[in-house]
C-alpha cells in the first residue's frame, strides 16, 4: 500500500506524484502558450484579410471597366455600362447582374458575363495584392493589423524558442503522463500488474528526464530570471513559456503606441507580416542563385536559436546556414541587409554545439557596433581587444569565452595560446585584406590557417573584381582558385556566381526587398581619437556647445567620424547608390567635401537660392550611378525631393527630433524604389550620447503630440525641446564628467 520504494531504484509514490505534478504543470503551461499564440496569430490573419481586402478594392477602383473585355476576349459591349457610370471594375462588382441587365442593350446573359468577368479580375487581384503598411495613411484597418502584430512583437525574440519548447513538451509529455499515471498511487500500482508497474516506472523516469531537459533548455540566457525547480515546480521552460503567454496577452494601449512601435522596429513587423502572409522574395534570389544541390544542403542545415536574441529574415537565416555548411565562405550581401546579424546567428549556433570562443576582426570604425550588436542580438558576451585595456580583456576572453572583437591593426599582436580553439573567425569589411603585402592581410592569413571556420563579410560587389576576389578566396579555399578565372567576372554575374558558389553568397536589395523595412536606421558609434578628444575637451572647458558638437571634425585627417563616413560612401559607390550627407554645420560639410573630393554635389546651405538648389538636386539626380550630395540639414531637409538617394548620412545628432525626420523624408518618399539606409554618426562618451539620453526621455511626449497634431508637421518648434536648455544641461553634465569647473 505504501507504493514503490527507492530500494529497487524507483521513486516512491510520493516522489512519483511530485514528478507528475511538475510534468502536468509544464504541459499546461505549454498548452496555454500554444493556445494564446494561436489566438494572437488568428487575430493577425483576420486583420490581414481586411487590409488585403481594402488594398484589393483600391486596385480594383483603379482598373478601368474596359479591362473586362480582356477576360472575355473582347466579346462584350461595354459602352452602355460606362455611360451609366460604371467606369471601374469595382463599380461593376458593387452592383448586381440584375441591375446591369436593366441598362440599354445589356441582356441577362451579357450582364452575367460582365459580372463574372469582374469577379475573375477580383480573384486575380486578391491573390497578387501586396500588403503595405503606409505611415502616411494610418487608417483603421492598418492600425488594427499593427495592434494585432504588436502582441507577437511584445513576446520578443524568445517567442520562437518558447513555442518550440511548448510544442515539444506537448508532444512528448502527453504519452509519458498517461503511462506514468499509476505510479502516483500505491493501490493503482498494485492493480496494474507487473507489466503495468514496469511501464509506469519507466514513464516516471522519462518524465524526470524530460523535465530536466526542458528546464535546462529554457534556462539558457535567462540568468537571474529562472532558477532551480521551486515549490511551484516552475523553472526554465515553464518560466519562458509563461512569460511569452503574458507578453502575447499584453494589451496595446493605443493606436499611437502601435504606430510608434512600428516605426521604431519596422523590421520585426515586416518579418512577421511576411511569415504570416506567406509573402517574400523569390526563393532563388533569396538564396543567391546558388546551384540547386548546394542550396538544398544549406536549407537542410539546422540553425539553433538557443543563444540568439533576434528573429531572422529568411535570407539572413539562409546566409547563416550557408556559412555553417560550407565552413569557410564570403557573405557579400549588399549593404543594409544585415550581414552582422547573419554572422551572429552562425556563432550562436556554434555556441549551442559547444564552441566557446569566437573572434571578429574589423576596421576600428565599426568595432563598437560589433560589440553592441553581439550583446544585443545574442547571449554571447563581447570583449573589445583594443585600446589600453586590451590585455585584461584578452585574458578574460581566454578564460571565460565569448566573442572577442579586435581591429585589423591589433589582430597580429594578440597574445592567444595556440591550443585555444576558436569556433569561428569573422572578418568584416573583408575587401580590406586583399593586398598580400599588407600587414593586416598577413595577420588575417595567419588566423585563417589556424581556425577551421572562417566567415568573410563584405558589402562591396565582387563581380567585376575577380582579381581581388581570388585574393580573398586564397585565404579560405585555395583549392578553388584554379576554377576561378579572371574573366569569369566580366562574363557576367551568373557565370561568376556559378564559378564561386561554393565559397560566395551575395544577395542584393532588389532580390530581397519584400522582407526589408522601408527605412533601415543604423547608429554608427565611434570612439574619440586623440585629436578628437583634445578638441572636445577644449570645447567642454569653454562651455561651447556648438564646438562640442563639431569637435569630431576639428582635425579631418584624424577624424573617426570622417573615416567611417568615407567607408560608407565607398561601399555605396561600389553598389552604385546615391548618398546625401546632412550636417547642421557648414564647416563640417566643408570637411566632408574636402575628404570626398571635388565631384560631390553642393553643399546646399541656407544662402543658396531656390533655383540654384533645384539645379544642384537635378544634377545629383541625373548623374549616372553613384553620386554624393552635401546639404545643411535645415536647408536640405525641407522642401526638396531627394528620392534619388537611398543612403542618408547624418553627421551628428540634431537638437530637434523633427529635423532628422524631415531630412530622411526628403529621400524616403513616394517614388523611392530602394530601401533607404540612414546612418547616424555618433561618438561614445560625448555630447552625442548625452543628447540622445536627454532627447530619448522626451520621445514619448514628442511622439504623442506629433502624431496627434497636423500643426506639428509644419511647426516643429512648437514641440521640440528648447535648444538653450538642452545645451546648458549637456555642457554642465560633460564638464562634471570630465572634471571641469562648471563655473569656469
Amino acid at each position: 500500500m505504501n507504493g514503490i520504494g527507492r530500494e529497487d531504484g524507483h521513486p516512491s509514490a510520493r516522489e512519483a506524484r511530485a514528478v507528475l505534478l511538475k510534468a502536468r504543470r509544464l504541459r499546461e503551461t505549454a498548452r496555454t502558450l500554444l493556445a494564446d499564440h494561436g489566438r494572437a496569430r488568428a487575430d493577425v490573419e483576420r486583420a490581414l484579410t481586411v487590409v488585403r481586402g481594402e488594398a484589393a478594392r483600391r486596385e480594383l477602383a483603379a482598373i478601368p471597366v474596359a479591362r473586362v473585355k480582356d477576360v472575355t476576349e473582347g466579346r462584350l459591349r461595354l459602352g452602355a455600362v460606362e455611360e451609366a457610370g460604371y467606369t471601374t471594375v469595382l463599380d461593376v462588382l458593387e452592383t448586381t447582374p440584375y441591375a446591369l441587365q436593366l441598362l440599354p442593350g445589356i441582356g441577362a446573359r451579357s450582364a452575367r458575363q460582365i459580372h463574372a468577368a469582374a469577379q475573375q479580375i477580383e480573384r486575380a487581384v486578391a491573390e497578387a495584392v501586396a500588403v503595405r503598411i503606409d505611415v502616411g495613411r494610418k487608417d483603421a484597418a492598418a492600425t488594427d493589423l499593427l495592434k494585432a502584430l504588436k502582441r507577437l512583437v511584445n513576446a520578443g525574440p524568445d517567442l520562437p524558442r518558447a513555442l518550440g519548447l511548448a510544442g515539444d513538451a506537448e508532444k512528448r509529455l502527453a504519452p509519458a503522463l498517461s503511462a506514468a499515471g499509476p505510479a502516483g498511487s500505491g493501490l493503482r500500482m498494485l492493480l496494474a500488474g507487473a507489466k503495468g508497474r514496469a511501464r509506469a516506472r519507466q514513464a516516471v523516469h522519462e518524465l524526470e528526464r524530460l523535465l530536466a531537459e526542458a528546464n535546462q533548455a529554457g534556462a539558457v540566457g535567462q540568468a537571474g530570471a529562472v532558477g532551480s525547480v521551486g515549490a511551484a515546480g516552475v523553472a526554465g521552460a515553464s518560466l519562458l513559456m509563461a512569460q511569452a503567454s503574458v507578453d502575447l496577452l499584453r494589451p496595446v494601449a493605443s493606436d499611437i503606441e502601435a504606430w510608434s512601435d512600428y516605426e521604431l522596429q519596422s523590421a520585426t513587423y515586416h518579418g512577421l507580416l511576411a511569415e504570416i502572409a506567406g509573402t517574400g522574395p523569390d526563393r532563388h534570389a533569396a538564396e543567391g542563385f546558388l546551384p540547386d544541390d548546394l542550396a538544398s544542403r544549406v536549407r537542410a542545415q539546422e540553425l539553433d536559436d538557443t543563444h540568439r536574441r533576434v528573429s531572422l529574415r529568411g535570407y539572413q537565416s539562409f546566409g547563416a546556414r550557408f556559412a555553417l555548411v560550407q565552413r569557410r565562405v564570403i557573405v557579400g550581401d549588399e549593404m543594409g541587409l544585415g550581414k552582422t546579424i547573419t554572422a551572429i546567428a552562425a556563432m550562436a549556433h556554434l555556441r549551442a554545439e559547444g564552441a566557446t570562443h569566437f573572434l571578429v576582426a574589423c576596421p576600428a570604425s565599426v568595432l563598437i557596433n560589433w560589440l553592441r550588436e553581439v550583446e544585443r542580438r545574442s547571449t554571447l558576451h563581447a570583449y573589445p581587444l583594443h585600446g589600453r585595456d586590451r590585455a585584461a580583456a584578452t585574458a578574460r576572453w581566454i578564460r571565460e569565452g565569448g566573442v572577442a572583437v579586435t581591429t585589423f591593426a591589433m589582430l597580429g599582436h594578440l597574445a592567444v595560446p595556440g591550443e585555444l580553439a576558436v569556433g569561428m573567425l569573422v572578418v568584416d569589411e573583408a575587401h580590406y585584406v586583399k593586398n598580400p603585402a599588407a600587414k593586416r592581410t598577413q595577420a588575417v592569413a595567419r588566423w585563417c590557417e589556424r581556425v577551421e571556420r572562417v566567415l568573410f563579410l563584405s558589402g562591396t560587389p565582387m563581380e567585376n573584381r575577380a582579381g581581388e576576389f581570388r585574393a580573398l578566396v586564397g585565404h579560405l579555399r585555395p583549392d578553388l582558385l584554379p576554377a576561378i578565372r579572371v574573366h569569369d567576372g566580366v562574363a557576367g554575374a551568373a557565370a561568376f556566381r556559378k564559378a564561386v558558389a561554393p565559397v560566395y553568397l551575395r544577395r542584393n536589395q532588389a532580390d530581397v526587398l519584400d522582407e526589408l523595412p522601408e527605412v533601415v536606421h543604423v547608429d554608427e558609434w565611434e570612439e574619440l581619437g586623440r585629436a578628437d578628444l583634445t578638441a572636445y575637451r577644449q570645447a567642454v572647458a569653454a562651455g561651447n556647445f556648438m564646438a562640442m558638437r563639431r569637435a569630431a571634425y576639428a582635425v579631418p585627417s584624424q577624424s573617426a567620424k570622417l573615416n567611417r563616413l568615407t567607408e560608407i560612401v565607398k561601399e555605396a559607390a561600389g553598389n552604385g547608390l546615391k548618398v546625401v550627407v546632412f550636417s547642421y554645420f557648414r564647416n563640417v560639410l566643408t570637411a566632408v567635401g574636402d575628404v570626398l573630393g571635388p565631384e560631390v554635389h553642393g553643399p546646399i546651405t541656407g544662402d543658396v537660392t531656390a533655383a540654384r538648389r533645384q539645379r544642384t538636386v537635378d544634377a545629383f539626380t541625373s548623374a549616372p550611378g553613384h553620386a554624393v550630395l552635401l546639404a545643411q540639414i535645415e536647408a536640405g531637409g525641407v522642401g526638396l525631393n531627394l528620392q534619388a538617394a537611398s543612403v542618408v548620412i547624418i553627421c551628428e545628432p540634431q537638437v530637434k527630433p523633427t529635423m532628422e525626420t524631415q531630412a530622411v523624408a526628403r529621400a524616403h518618399r513616394m517614388g523611392q524604389v530602394r530601401t533607404v539606409q540612414v546612418h547616424r554618426l555618433l561618438l561614445v562618451n560625448s555630447v552625442d550620447e548625452r543628447m540622445l539620453e536627454l532627447l530619448d526621455a522626451k520621445t514619448e511626449i514628442f511622439d504623442a503630440y506629433a502624431r496627434r497634431s497636423e500643426l506639428a508637421e509644419t511647426t516643429a518648434e512648437a514641440i521640440d525641446v528648447s535648444e538653450q536648455s538642452l545645451a546648458r544641461a549637456i555642457v554642465e553634465a560633460e564638464q562634471r564628467r570630465l572634471g571641469e569647473d562648471v563655473s569656469r
